[in-house]
C-alpha cells in the first residue's frame, strides 16, 4: 500500500515530559486513520509534529515524500489542518477568510472564485457564506474551519479532535463531511478521544498512551484480540468486573455458571474503550 504519512522512531520531549516516544507509524493514501487516547497522550503532539509547528527532538516523519524538518514548505503545500482552537478571523464572513486563504496558497482570481463556491457547496454552507464567523453555529464554524482547509486541494487532512463541543446532530453531520471527503480520495487523519467516532470513521486506529502506541489495527481487530463479547458482573457491589469471550455463546455458558451472589448481569459487543482499558488501566477520557 501507498504510505502517505510515515514517522520512525519519532520523539519529542519537553524537559522532563516525553510527550511521543519512539513512534514508528504509517498511515495510507485514501484512508481515514484515528489517533485514539485521553488528553495529554501525545495525540496533538504527533499533529504538531507533521504539520511542521513543532520539530522533533528526535526521528524522523514524512507526508507524502516530504521531510517534516528539512522540507516543511513542500509539507505545508499537500496538507490541511483543522486544529483543535477555532484558527478563522472571526470579525470576517465565511467568504471573506476563504478569499484570505486563497490568496496566501496563490489562487488567481478566477481560481479563487470557482473554488470558494465548489467548496461552500460542498459542505452546505453557500447560503451563509456572508454571515460572519461569529454569528454561526459551532457545527458551522467547523466545516467553515474544514473548508479554508481544502482551499488547495490538500493531499492529506489533518483533524484535531474535529467534534470537541459539537451537539449530536453537529456531530454527526461532521461525520458525514468526513467520509466523503475519504470517498472522494481524500486521506484524513484524525485525532479523538470520542470511542464512537474512532469505530464509526476509521479503517485503522492506533491507540496512544503517554507518548506511545499501544495498539494498532482496524477496530475490528483490536476487538477481536480483546474478545469479541463483553460480560459486565457486579460482585457485592464492590466494583464492576469486566470479562471478555470470542462469542456469544462462550459469553453464554460463563454466566450460567455464575454463582448466585454475582448481580448485574449484561452481555454486550466489545468496544474500543474496552481495549483501551485492558491496555492501559485508563478509560480514554482520562479519568
Amino acid at each position: 500500500m501507498d504510505e502517505i504519512v510515515s514517522t520512525q522512531k519519532l520523539t519529542k520531549v519537553y524537559g522532563p515530559i516525553k510527550a511521543v516516544q519512539d513512534l514508528d507509524l504509517s498511515v495510507y493514501r485514501g484512508e481515514v486513520f484515528g489517533f485514539l487516547g485521553p488528553n495529554g497522550a501525545g495525540k496533538t503532539t504527533t499533529i504538531r509534529i507533521l504539520t511542521t509547528l513543532t520539530k522533533p527532538t528526535s526521528g524522523r516523519a514524512s507526508v507524502n515524500g516530504y521531510d517534516v524538518v528539512d522540507e516543511p514548505s513542500k509539507v505545508k503545500n499537500v496538507i490541511g489542518v483543522v486544529q483543535q482552537h477555532l484558527s478563522l478571523d472571526r470579525d470576517l464572513t465565511i467568504r471573506e477568510n476563504m478569499e484570505f486563504r486563497a490568496r496566501l496558497h496563490h489562487l488567481n482570481s478566477s481560481e479563487r472564485r470557482h473554488r470558494i463556491n465548489e467548496l461552500l457547496e460542498y459542505v452546505d454552507l453557500t447560503e451563509y457564506a456572508d454571515r460572519v464567523i461569529d454569528s454561526l453555529s459551532g457545527g458551522m464554524k467547523k466545516r467553515a474551519a474544514i473548508v479554508n482547509a481544502l482551499l488547495h486541494n490538500p493531499a492529506v487532512l489533518f483533524l484535531d479532535e474535529p467534534t470537541v463541543g459539537l451537539d449530536a446532530q453537529a456531530r454527526r453531520r461532521l461525520w458525514d463531511l468526513i467520509r466523503r471527503l475519504s470517498n472522494d480520495g481524500t486521506t484524513i487523519f484524525l485525532t479523538t478521544h470520542y470511542i464512537e467516532e474512532a469505530e464509526t470513521l476509521c479503517q485503522r486506529v492506533g491507540i496512544l498512551h503517554r507518548g506511545r502506541l499501544i495498539a494498532l489495527g482496524k477496530p475490528s481487530e483490536l476487538r477481536q484480540e480483546l474478545g469479541q463479547i463483553t460480560v459486565e458482573t457486579l460482585v457485592n457491589n464492590r466494583g464492576t468486573r469486566y470479562q471478555y469471550f470470542r462469542d456469544k455463546n462462550a459469553a453464554t455458558q460463563y454466566v450460567q455458571n455464575l454463582p448466585p451472589e454475582v448481580k448485574t448481569i449484561v452481555i454486550r459487543e466489545s468496544n474500543l474503550e474496552d481495549v483501551f482499558v485492558e491496555l492501559t488501566g485508563q478509560k480514554v477520557d482520562g479519568e
